[in-house]
């Protein structure tokens, strides 16, 4: 399940307090801070706010401010010791499909593909209509799916109504892509007001075959893997990416539902086409055995985040002092190659004949250095047998083929 909320930003140029930007006070609860983003990132939202540039910067703010004070972490960090205890490289970018010129989503698309995670905003038309509640809520019932295709920016909404047996056992809803469509999985809550506000979202993973994203509401902690995380970490440092692979391992903050009907709704969040999808709701009680397996494999999946968070440290170490070894092998090379060049020159040096500079002397030349004796035909036949090995090479050199030139030189 997600607990991933609303929409988050890069952080702006000249930052304000969040609690100043959602006004809101430094002890407002959670469901304060939710109501006052819902209700600034409406305002602002770039949909609504074509001719006003300034709506988009307020937008950015409100998205960003909110990304702190709804995560405990950050809010804690931020109260501690300010902006500087945040990795801003950490904050996800996220962008808004709907404002998109075609240039720039085909950009957005590119970067996508390339594997860089792009989060796209949920549409403000869907999520002031959604507020309003005028849109229209098809029911699905517990142990049945609905498969559909949802427009781009657009979203399909359903009502599951669990009983009170099947809110004690636990409820799961997915959504999964044959066609490997780029959707989100999405939750809203019902406002005093009757209209439904964004709780949670999902965005769609790649897993196998398909894209697919699932909310688990089973009365113990879930967690959800945020990919981007690790990428963000890749894209930083590679060496690095193994051990914060598990890093995106993040807690879901809903854990149970109450009996009654609940809205989610599945958002187009393909580029340029609709989104096929079959979205599930399914009562726990019938899969206890895999809720168990669920439990017990996250469980250990943190313990081995914490295994990795102490071996990164093992292997840094290692890692040095491996390049540190390394280095000194290069160096030690270098010096035993330059010692023996050293000894064999000292060695060479023990000699009354002078080593020749250029190449090597033939057997001819060597006897003319040792008594410059004049020729015989000895001399002569072995200087005209010299000569003939020599044209021959060159015609081997060369793949001439001339017949009898062996005879003549004979």
């Amino acid at each position: 399940m997600s607990s991933k909320k609303v929409e988050g930003s890069s952080a702006p140029a000249n930052r304000r307090d969040p609690y100043e930007v959602l006004s809101v006070a430094r002890d407002a609860t959670d469901q304060e801070i939710k109501s006052a983003y819902r209700k600034l990132a409406l305002k602002y939202h770039p949909d609504k706010n074509a001719n006003n540039p300034e709506a988009s910067d307020l937008f950015k703010e409100v998205a960003f401010s909110y990304s702190i004070l709804s995560d405990p972490e950050k809010r804690r960090q931020y109260d501690n010791a300010g902006f500087e205890a945040l990795d801003a490289d950490g904050m996800e970018m996220e962008i808004d499909l709907s404002n998109l010129g075609t240039v720039n989503t085909m950009f957005a698309a590119l970067f996508s593909k390339l594997g860089v995670p792009i989060k796209t905003t949920v549409s403000a038309n869907v999520l002031e209509e959604a507020m309003n509640g005028t849109v229209t809520v098809r029911p699905l019932p517990i142990g049945t799916s609905v498969s559909g295709k949802v427009e781009k920016q657009c979203a399909h909404f359903f009502g599951v109504t669990i009983s009170e047996q099947q809110a004690e056992s636990g409820v799961v809803v997915r959504v999964t892509s044959t066609a490997q469509s780029k959707f989100k999985l999405l939750y809203f809550e019902q406002d005093s007001s009757g209209g439904y506000g964004l709780a949670l979202q999902e965005e769609s993973e790649k897993t196998g075959k398909v894209t697919s994203a699932g909310m688990y509401f089973l009365h113990f902690q879930v967690y959800r893997m945020d990919s981007t995380v690790n990428a963000l970490a890749a894209a930083k440092d590679p060496e690095s990416a193994f051990f914060k692979r598990l890093e995106g391992l993040q807690p879901c903050e809903v854990s149970e539902l109450r009996a009654g009907t609940h809205i989610f709704a599945v958002y187009g969040d393909n580029f340029f086409k609709t989104a096929s999808y079959t979205i599930e709701a399914l009562c726990a009680k019938t899969y206890e055995e895999t809720t168990e397996k669920l439990k017990e494999i996250e469980a250990q999946i943190l313990r081995k985040r914490n295994d990795l968070r102490q071996f990164e440290t093992e292997y840094r170490k290692a890692l040095a002092r491996f390049q540190e070894v390394t280095t000194r092998y290069t160096q030690e090379k270098q010096t035993v190659d330059e010692l023996l060049k050293q000894r064999d020159s000292i060695h060479s040096s023990f000699s009354v004949v002078k080593t020749p500079s250029g190449n090597n002397l033939s057997n001819g030349s060597s006897s003319k250095a040792q008594g410059d004796e004049p020729k015989g035909e000895g001399d002569s036949a072995g200087e005209e047998g010299g000569a003939e090995s020599r044209d021959k090479s060159k015609r081997k050199w060369f793949n001439l083929n001339i017949k009898g030139s062996d005879k003549k030189l004979g």
